[in-house]
Parts: structure tokens; C-alpha cells; sequence
């Protein structure tokens, strides 16, 4: 079980690698419709792992509480909207699309802010995975094997767009390909421990579950709405970003109803 949870972990972050290593395959940087598409493909999967892979399973746990169930996940949801909203004013960064930093104001390189924007949002990611597998450990749910192998590869299969989506720019900003990739790679860390403090966490109290994966809800959501859409239709090409969207959440809601 041990061995499976640290796959589990480890899955999402190896997905951020290999995009990452696109640096090494590809010459100059992304096109400006596969970085829409790939924006809205990790959107779809995003939203559709929230409903299916945590803000279900969470009312689901939470049905004892007869018509009130929806209370956990819905403190649970908004806690984690909060919390992404904090940190997206706290920690300073730089999307890739942007000239203006946000977060408080640092001396920091543009490499370092374009980095801490993609670790942002793999926080909740690997709060989702770390939720799941906690809840599997703990046996505490319903929650499988199978449910959780199918959000750790949902995710790995989005982080690899994702992976690209960092590296690639950070190569057309002049840094070289083994720097970019380094980068890339290193903004994919933070979901194993995020997500072994999830699972650590409910290990040591079990009834947060419920919140927990709402709480993970949330705090992707907040990624979809105020990040990858925004930057995805920027102008009036919506068309491949919608089209990446609509891939993205049929994948994964096949991977999480033919896999959990």
C-alpha cells in the first residue's frame, strides 16, 4: 500500500517532467493555438476531476447529515477558493502571457515569477491526489485503488501540457534548454508534498476528509476560472481553447467512471 501511495504521488510530478522535456524536442516556443488548446485541455481536466474525483465523493461521505450533506463541501469549496485567493495576492508571479507581476512586489528574476506561477496552481493538484489517496489509505470512503490511480494519471496526463507550457517559455525567454527544463521540473515538486501533507493530515484527523476534498475543489476551480481561461481567451480566439476544454473534461470523466 505504501509503494502504491508513493506511485501515486509520484505519477502527477513525473507527467510535469516530460512535458517539461518537450525544451529538448521542440525549437522555439509554443504556437500561440496549442498553448490555447493545451490552456483549455488542463481546464477540463481540472473541473471535471473536482466534480467527479472530489466534490462527489465528499457529499457522498457527508449523506448522514441527510439534507444538510451539502454543507461540509460547500465550506470545504469556499475555504479553498480563499485560500488560492490568498496566495495568488501573496506570492509573486508572472503568467506567462503577462507583463505585469502580481502578488506582493519582489526583487525577483522574471524566470523565478514565470516558475512560482505554475506552482501555484500545483498545489491544489497535488492536494487533489494527496486527498484521494489519503481517504484510500484511511479506508475511511469508498474511495479505491482504482479511483485513485485515475486522478493520479488524469493529472499527470494534464501536468504534461502544463510542463511544456513553463519550459518552452522560459527557453524563448533565452535561458537554455537544460535551465528551462530544470525550471519546469522544479515547478512540479511541490505537488508530491502537497499531497503527502494531505495524506498526512487526514491520516491524524480523519473527519477533515469531506473538506479536504472540497477544499481541493475549490482551489483548482479558482485556477480555471482567474488563470487558464483568462489567458486562454484573451481575444476573440475561443474556439481551440473550447474545443481543448471539452477533450480535457470527457478524458478525464471517462478515466474516473472506467477506472474508479
Amino acid at each position: 500500500m505504501v509503494r502504491f501511495v508513493f506511485l501515486g504521488l509520484l505519477i502527477p510530478f513525473l507527467g510535469t517532467a516530460l512535458g517539461s522535456g518537450c525544451v529538448f524536442l521542440m525549437n522555439g516556443s509554443l504556437g500561440d493555438s496549442l498553448r490555447r488548446w493545451l490552456l483549455g485541455f488542463a481546464a477540463g481536466v481540472m473541473v471535471a476531476a473536482s466534480v467527479w474525483s472530489l466534490l462527489i465523493p465528499g457529499m457522498e461521505l457527508s449523506s448522514a447529515m441527510g439534507r444538510l450533506a451539502f454543507v461540509p463541501a460547500l465550506t470545504g469549496f469556499l475555504l479553498g477558493i480563499a485560500f488560492l485567493f490568498l496566495l495568488d495576492r501573496i506570492v509573486p508571479h508572472l503568467h506567462a502571457a503577462s507583463e505585469k507581476p502580481e502578488g506582493i512586489k519582489a526583487r525577483i528574476s522574471r524566470t523565478m515569477m514565470l516558475v512560482f506561477a505554475v506552482t501555484l496552481h500545483n498545489i491544489p493538484e497535488g492536494m487533489a491526489v494527496g486527498v484521494v489517496l489519503g481517504a484510500m489509505v484511511s479506508g475511511i470512503s469508498d474511495l479505491s485503488v482504482a479511483d485513485g490511480l485515475a486522478l493520479s494519471i488524469g493529472i499527470a496526463i494534464q501536468n504534461f501540457p502544463e510542463g511544456a507550457i513553463i519550459s518552452m517559455p522560459l527557453r524563448g525567454e533565452g535561458n537554455s534548454r537544460a535551465k528551462s527544463f530544470c525550471f519546469g521540473v522544479l515547478s512540479g515538486i511541490v505537488e508530491p508534498v502537497a499531497g503527502a501533507v494531505t495524506i498526512l493530515l487526514i491520516g491524524a484527523v480523519q473527519s477533515v476528509l469531506p473538506y479536504l476534498l472540497a477544499f481541493a475543489a475549490g482551489a483548482m476551480i479558482y485556477v480555471v476560472v482567474e488563470e487558464l481561461i483568462p489567458e486562454a481567451t484573451s481575444d476573440e480566439k475561443t474556439d481551440v481553447c473550447t474545443i481543448g476544454f471539452a477533450v480535457g473534461f470527457a478524458l478525464m470523466m471517462v478515466l474516473d467512471v472506467a477506472l474508479g
